[in-house]
C-alpha cells in the first residue's frame, strides 16, 4: 500500500507541475498503475461531478460571454471607489460574492486589477486587500451552492440525509467569518504604502505611471444585466430545490437527485442566455471562465478517479490504521484535507479524493461539513493562478512571494481565514 501511495503522490506532483489539465492526464498515468500493476479493480469515475461542472461552467461561461461578468465589475468599482478608505474590507466580500453567484473563483480575476488601482490611488498598501480578497475567493468556493467541490460533498453524503442546506448553513456563515476575521487582520500588513521601499523605488526609477484602468466594452447593457439575472436565478432555485426536496419531481416515491436537477438548470440557464443575448454559442467556449472550468472536469476526472481506486483498493487496512487516532482526534482529517488541497489544486478534486475516506472512518456527517473549509489549502504554495495574478496586479511591488517562498502576501489571511471558517464551523455544528 505504501509504494501504491508513493506512486499516487508522483502523479499528483507531476501533474500539478505539469499545471492546466496535467494533473487530470496523470491521474490517468497512476490508474494505469494502480489497475495493471498492482492489479486493484478501477471504481467508477466520477461522472455526475464532471458533468455537473460542465454545465455550471457552461452557464457561467455564457453570462461571461454576454457581458455578465463586466457588468458585475463596474458594479464592483463604484462600490470601491465610493468607500476607498475601507478598500482592504470590501474587497474580499467583492471577489467572495464573484465566486459565490458563478461557482469558480476564477472570476476574481476580472476585479483583482481595480481592488489595486483603487488601493494605490488611496494610498493604502496594496497587498492589504489584494491578499485577503483572493483568500475570499477560495474560501467562497465552499460556500458557493453551486461550485464543483459543494456538488461533490453533496453528492458524497447524500445517503446521510444531509441536504444542500444543511452544507450552506454551516459554510455560508463559517466562511464569512473566516474572511472578516482575515480582512481586520490584513489591516495591519506590511509597512505603510508611503514608506515602503519597494513602492518608493518604483516611483524614483519612473515604473510606476499613473493610468486609468480599461474594462472590456459591454456592448449591450440589457443583454449583460439579463445574463446576470439568468444565472443568478437559476442559483436560487438550485438552493430551493437541494434544501426543500418535496419542491423536485418525484419519479416512484423518489425526488429526483440533485446532480440531475443542477444539469438541467444548468443547461437550461445556458441555453436561454445564449437565445436572449443572441450570443454566438461559440464565443463562451473561448472565454477564461469556460477554459478554468473544462480544466477543473479534466483535473477531477483523472485525479478523483484515481483517489477513490487507491482508497478502494486499501479501504480496510487505512481504516485499521488510522480509524483509532482520527476519531480520537478528528482535527487531524481537517490536516489531511488541507495538505491534499495543497498537492491537488482543486477543492473538489480534494472532496472526491478525500472525503471518501472520512466516511469510511465513521466520521459524522456534520462534522466532515464543519471541516469543510479545510479544502482551501492551495494558497500555501504561491503558484496558483489567482495568486500570480495578484502579484502581476499589483504595480506597487507590495504584494509578492517572499525570500523565502512560503513568507508570501497570502499566508497569513489564508492560515487565519481557513482555521477561523473550520473553528466556526465547529461551533455551528455543535448549536445546530
Amino acid at each position: 500500500m505504501i509504494i501504491q501511495l508513493l506512486f499516487v503522490f508522483t502523479a499528483i506532483i507531476i501533474g500539478a507541475r505539469l499545471g492546466g489539465i496535467g494533473l487530470g492526464v496523470m491521474g490517468g498515468v497512476g490508474m494505469a498503475i494502480l489497475v495493471f500493476v498492482f492489479g486493484l479493480e478501477p471504481t467508477s469515475p466520477p461522472i455526475d461531478v464532471m458533468l455537473m461542472i460542465a454545465a455550471v461552467i457552461s452557464a457561467a461561461a455564457a453570462m461571461q460571454a454576454a457581458g455578465g461578468l463586466d457588468y458585475l465589475v463596474r458594479i464592483a468599482e463604484k462600490l470601491l471607489r465610493k468607500n476607498p478608505s475601507r478598500v482592504t474590507i470590501l474587497s474580499p466580500f467583492v471577489t467572495y460574492l464573484f465566486t459565490f453567484v458563478a461557482g469558480t473563483g476564477h472570476v476574481a480575476y476580472s476585479v483583482l486589477p481595480v481592488i489595486a488601482e483603487v488601493a494605490r490611488e488611496t494610498k493604502i498598501r496594496p497587498e492589504r486587500p489584494l491578499g485577503i480578497a483572493v483568500i475570499a475567493s477560495q474560501q467562497a468556493i465552499t460556500a458557493s451552492p453551486i461550485s464543483a467541490a459543494t456538488v461533490a460533498l453533496l453528492g458524497l453524503l447524500s445517503g446521510f440525509d444531509i441536504s444542500l442546506f444543511d452544507i450552506l448553513k454551516i459554510s455560508i456563515p463559517a466562511t464569512l467569518i473566516g474572511v472578516l476575521v482575515g480582512a481586520f487582520m490584513s489591516k495591519k500588513v506590511g509597512k505603510e504604502l508611503l514608506e515602503d521601499p519597494e513602492y518608493l523605488h518604483r516611483i524614483e526609477t519612473g515604473m510606476i505611471k499613473e493610468n486609468n484602468l480599461k474594462f472590456n466594452e459591454i456592448k449591450s447593457l440589457w443583454k449583460a444585466k439579463a445574463s446576470v439575472i439568468l444565472f443568478i436565478a437559476a442559483t436560487v432555485l438550485i438552493v430551493l430545490f437541494g434544501s426543500i426536496p418535496g419542491m423536485r419531481p418525484s419519479f416512484n416515491g423518489t425526488a429526483l437527485e440533485m446532480p440531475a436537477l443542477i444539469e438541467i438548470l444548468m443547461l437550461s440557464t445556458c441555453a436561454f442566455i445564449l437565445i436572449i443575448s443572441r450570443t454566438d454559442g461559440i464565443a463562451p467556449t473561448q472565454g477564461s471562465v469556460f477554459i478554468a472550468g473544462m480544466q477543473a472536469v479534466i483535473a477531477i476526472f483523472g485525479i478523483a478517479w484515481m483517489g477513490d481506486t487507491f482508497i478502494n483498493g486499501n479501504i480496510t487496512v487505512l481504516t485499521e490504521a488510522i480509524k483509532g487516532v482520527v476519531t480520537d482526534m478528528p482535527w487531524l482529517f481537517a490536516l489531511a484535507l488541507f495538505i491534499m488541497s495543497i498537492l491537488l489544486y482543486s477543492q473538489a478534486a480534494t472532496v472526491r479524493a478525500i472525503m471518501p475516506l472520512g466516511i469510511a472512518l465513521g466520521l459524522n456527517p456534520m462534522l466532515l461539513i464543519a471541516l469543510f473549509p479545510a479544502v482551501n489549502g492551495y494558497f500555501f504554495i504561491p503558484n496558483y493562478p489567482t495568486i500570480v495574478a495578484a502579484i502581476n496586479f499589483d504595480r506597487t511591488g507590495t504584494t509578492r512571494i517572499g525570500k523565502y517562498i512560503l513568507n508570501h502576501s497570502f499566508m497569513m489571511p489564508g492560515l487565519v481565514a481557513t482555521t477561523v471558517a473550520i473553528l466556526t464551523g465547529l461551533l455551528l455544528i455543535q448549536l445546530y
